[in-house]
């Protein structure tokens, strides 16, 4: 399994929106900016967000993005499945009950790809926004102390 782009930034995009929506809503041009991002394609990534219910918009002039669930009640999970649909490692007949493959009986790798999904899913669906949003506050703090640095 590959996490395109549209998973990597939007996840990067919602933190950056988890971390300063707290004040008030953020547009998308700062969060661009942030995250070195191009508008166009980050107004692409939102509307997949807002349609999956992570956030919601705020028109006129203050306007901008918040959070739609608080940050604790949005997980990794959620996030990458909005951005790219199933996170299953392979298309397999098997993990379906109304659809079936003629090999489905006698195949015992089906069992390996239902694990591998299932550790995925485990996974992200345990590490929230919430956390990472405090894992970054943590990574800027050493890295504004000069103490680390971190690699994009």
């Amino acid at each position: 399994m590959k996490i395109s782009t549209k998973g990597r930034y939007g996840l990067r995009a919602l933190i950056d929106l988890a971390q300063y929506s707290e004040i008030e809503p953020v547009s998308i041009s700062s969060i661009a900016t942030r995250q070195a991002i191009s508008e166009g394609y980050l107004e692409q990534l939102m509307s997949m967000l807002k349609k999956a219910g992570l956030i919601k918009s705020i028109r006129g002039a203050g306007g901008g993005y918040v959070l739609a669930r608080d940050m604790s009640e949005i997980s990794v999970g959620d996030v990458l499945r909005a951005l790219e649909g199933s996170l299953q490692p392979v298309e397999c007949a098997a993990f379906s009950q109304e659809d079936s493959c003629e090999a489905s009986g006698g195949c015992v790798t089906k069992f390996v790809w239902q694990r591998i999904n299932e550790s995925i899913n485990q996974t992200v669906n345990e590490i929230s926004l919430k956390q990472l949003v405090e894992e970054s506050k943590s990574v800027q703090n050493i890295t504004t102390t000069g103490q680390m640095k971190c690699n994009k």
